[in-house]
C-alpha cells in the first residue's frame, strides 16, 4: 500500500505545491496539501502548527515546508508519525523524493586526507595542535609536519608527541635524511618521502613510508624501492609525483596509470598542491577533477595543502569530493546531484521559476511586503503594488516608496544585493536566506 503523506504549506504556495507533486515523474504515496492558515509558507514555525493542526489520523507522513522554524522532531512525538522539513523550494521535489535515482548516503569513502602543515618549524607546538584540530574538524585523518629546507625544527620531536598524544595520525615530510631520521624515531606513522637511496631509514621503524622516484621521469627507481619493501611485506605507499601544469602535468597523471597498472593492488598516494596550489583558478573545480582521478585509478590518499590565500579550503573540498566519488562509483553514476558542496559559484538549477510562474504568484499577493525572486530575466520585485523586472537594484529604487523607512530600505538594499549576486553568477536565491558557497564557506560540508 503507497505511503500516505500530509504537505502542510500557505495559501501563496498552495498551487504551486500541488502542481509539482502531480509533475513528479515516480511517485509511491497517495498525498493531499492541507493549508495551514497563514499566506507565507516559509514563515510557518512548530509551534503554529502545533496550535493549529489537528492529529490527522489519515496519514503516515507530514512534510512542512523546508524553511518552517522550530523543533520538527517534538512535532514528530506530538504526532505519533514523522515530521520532517521538505526543500526549501517546491522545484527540488524530484531530489528530495529521490526521482534523480541518487543515493543521499555520503557516509562512505576510501581515500585518505595527509593534510600538510607546511610551515611547522616556524609554529610553537601549542599553534600547530590548532592547526591540525582545524584540519581534522574539516577531515583530515593524518597530519603531516612539514620541514622547511633550511630552517631548524628543534621541536620535532616534541610535536610528532604532542600529536599522537592528542590521538592523531603523523607524518613527517622532509628532503633531508637527518629530519626523516628523527621522525622515524619520535614515532611518527608515516615519512614523505623515501627514495631508493633513503630506503634504509625505514629498517628499524615500524611506520609506513610514501616512496617517490629518484627524479620524476624515473619509475624504474620507485619501482625498485617498491620491491625491496614487497619482499620484507612491509606497507608502503607510492607516489609518483603530481607535476604543475606546463611543468610535466600530462606526463605526470600518465605515471600514476603506469604506476597502477605495474602494481594493481599497492597503495597510492597523490599530492595535489601542484595543482591546487599553482593554478590560479577555483580550488573546488580542480579538486573535483582530480578526486575523479583518484576514484579511477583506486588512487587510497590524497596529500592536500593550504598556503595560497585561494586554497584555504583544500582539505574540506577533499573530503566532500573523496565521498561524492565513491557515492558515483558505487553506484555507477556521473558524479552528479550527490552534493552541492564542490559548486562554490554555480548552481545546478539557479533560476527554478519561470517569469509566468512569478506573475502567478505575484497576481495573489494582497499585502504591501515585498518579494524577491529571480528568473533568467532577471530580479523580481513584488507585493499587491504590483511586479517590477530589474537586473540593477538601484532601478528599483523610484518605485519601491521606502525612502521614509530606513530600516525597511537597508533591508531592501541587503536582499537586493544578494539577488543581483546570485543572478549574474548563476545561484540560487531565496529569500531571507544568505547565498550557499558550498565548501568554500565553513559549515558547508555538513549541511
Amino acid at each position: 500500500m503507497d505511503e500516505r503523506i500530509l504537505f502542510l504549506t500557505g495559501r501563496l504556495a498552495h498551487d504551486s505545491l500541488c502542481r509539482e507533486i502531480e509533475g513528479l515523474e515516480t511517485r509511491n504515496f497517495c498525498w493531499r496539501v492541507h493549508e495551514l492558515g497563514l499566506q507565507v509558507a516559509g514563515l510557518m514555525t512548530a509551534d503554529m502548527i502545533r496550535r493549529r493542526l489537528p492529529p490527522p489520523g489519515d496519514v503516515q507522513r507530514i512534510i512542512v515546508p523546508g524553511l518552517c522554524g522550530g523543533d520538527v522532531e517534538a512535532l514528530s512525538q506530538a504526532y505519533g508519525m514523522p515530521v520532517e522539513r521538505g526543500p526549501k523550494d517546491l522545484k527540488d521535489l524530484p531530489e528530495f523524493f529521490g526521482t534523480t535515482g541518487r543515493t543521499t548516503d555520503l557516509s562512505e569513502h576510501r581515500v585518505t586526507i595527509i593534510a600538510e602543515i607546511v610551515d611547522a618549524p616556524n609554529m610553537d607546538v601549542a599553534q600547530i595542535l590548532r592547526r591540525a584540530a582545524a584540519y581534522r574538524n574539516d577531515g583530515a585523518d593524518v597530519i603531516d609536519l612539514g620541514c622547511l629546507p633550511g630552517v631548524a625544527f628543534p621541536h620535532l620531536e616534541e610535536s610528532v608527541a604532542a600529536l599522537r598524544q592528542e590521538g592523531f595520525a603523523v607524518s613527517v615530510d622532509s628532503l633531508e635524511r637527518a629530519e626523516l631520521v628523527r621522525g622515524a624515531a619520535a614515532g611518527a606513522d608515516y615519512l614523505l618521502s623515501l627514495k631508493e637511496s633513503t630506503l634504509g631509514i625505514a629498517d628499524d621503524w615500524a611506520g609506513v613510508p610514501v616512496l617517490i622516484p629518484e627524479h620524476p621521469s624515473d619509475l624504474d627507481s620507485l619501482y625498485r624501492a617498491a620491491e625491496v619493501l614487497a619482499a620484507k611485506e612491509r606497507r608502503f605507499l607510492l607516489d609518483p609525483i603530481l607535476e604543475p601544469i606546463h611543468f610535466g602535468f600530462t606526463e605526470s597523471l600518465l605515471r600514476y596509470h603506469a604506476v597502477r597498472r605495474r602494481f594493481p593492488e599497492a597503495d597510492i598516494m597523490m599530492g595535489i598542491g601542484n595543482l591546487t596550489e599553482l593554478t590560479d583558478a577555483d580550488t573546488t573545480g580542480i579538486t573535483a577533477v582530480l578526486m575523479g582521478v583518484v576514484s579511477e585509478l583506486d588512487i587510497g590518499a590524497v596529500l592536500t595543502t593550504e598556503v595560497s590565500p585561494h586554497a584555504q579550503t583544500s582539505v574540506r573540498e577533499v573530503d566532500i569530493a573523496r565521498r561524492i566519488m565513491w557515492a558515483a562509483k558505487r553506484d555507477g553514476n556521473l558524479p552528479r546531484r550527490y552534493h552541492e558542496g564542490l559548486m562554490a559559484l554555480k548552481d545546478r538549477k539557479p533560476f527554478p521559476h519561470t517569469c509566468e510562474e512569478v506573475a502567478r504568484t505575484a497576481a495573489a499577493v494582497r499585502d504591501p511586503s515585498f518579494r524577491i525572486q529571480l528568473t533568467r530575466e532577471g530580479i523580481h520585485v513584488y507585493n499587491r503594488e504590483g511586479r517590477r523586472l530589474a537586473t540593477d537594484p538601484f532601478e528599483f529604487w523610484p518605485e519601491l516608496a521606502v525612502n521614509d523607512d530606513a530600516s525597511h530600505a537597508f533591508y531592501l538594499g541587503v536582499e537586493l544585493g544578494r539577488a543581483q549576486i546570485a543572478w549574474q553568477l548563476g545561484k540560487r536565491y531565496l529569500q531571507d536566506n544568505e547565498l550557499e558557497w558550498g565548501a568554500s564557506v565553513r559549515g558547508a560540508a555538513e549541511e
